[in-house]
């Protein structure tokens, strides 16, 4: 089974996906693979030269992050999208390519895809199902402001980029609700996984 796992910022994703892979789960991890399909050789980054220029390289040839970063966060959105047109299609490839090799070893594994803008980025339509982890708004603030040492309006405003999380709850296949113990955590994931019996 393809899973897409997703939530809320701080609603405890990479808990609840240590878990599954702990029970013999399988992770394709979204930011690692927008990570690598950015470095040097990649056709992905040869696209992001091209549209913005030298001037986003190391000396190294690798990508300086900060530099990009200072062209696409503007108020002016065509760069972000440009970007984004180059990046997704190239994490999503290579992330369905490694789900499918690990399904291809053994069909009955259970693999899951970390995506945390899985409904935003309309991708729920590429997985078997889809897996939320969920806490209420209020506890989702408090976690954010404490892991990330942030105000309460800055935290705010990251959770705002987001889709709400009770929308996401609401169009998941099954929700990890995550607001209580670990233990309860560790319950809910242990039943998902005896119910479908996975290698």
């Amino acid at each position: 089974m393809k899973l897409g796992l997703t939530g809320g910022i701080a609603s405890g994703k990479s808990t609840v996906s240590a878990m599954l892979v702990k029970l013999g789960a399988k992770l394709v991890d979204a930011d690692q693979v927008a990570r690598e399909v950015v470095l040097p050789g990649e056709p992905a980054l040869e696209q992001v030269v091209a549209r913005f220029g030298q001037a986003v390289l190391n000396e190294d040839g690798t990508l300086n992050r900060s530099k990009l970063g200072s062209l696409v966060f503007t108020p002016d959105k065509q760069n972000l999208k440009d970007l984004e047109a180059i990046l997704h299609p190239a994490i999503r490839a290579r992330m369905q390519e490694r789900m499918d090799a690990y399904l291809k070893e053994d069909p009955n594994l259970l693999v899951i895809a970390d995506i945390p803008l899985l409904y935003e980025t309309n991708q729920a339509g590429l997985y078997d199902a889809v897996m939320v982890v969920y806490v209420p708004p209020e506890k989702q603030l408090q976690r954010l402001m404490e892991r990330e040492g942030l105000t309460e309006e800055e935290s705010l405003m990251r959770i705002k980029l987001q889709m709400d999380i009770n929308e996401k709850k609401r169009l998941a296949n099954y929700v990890i609700d995550n607001s209580g113990s670990l233990e309860d955590t560790t319950r809910q994931v242990g039943q998902f996984w005896r119910e479908h019996e996975f290698s």
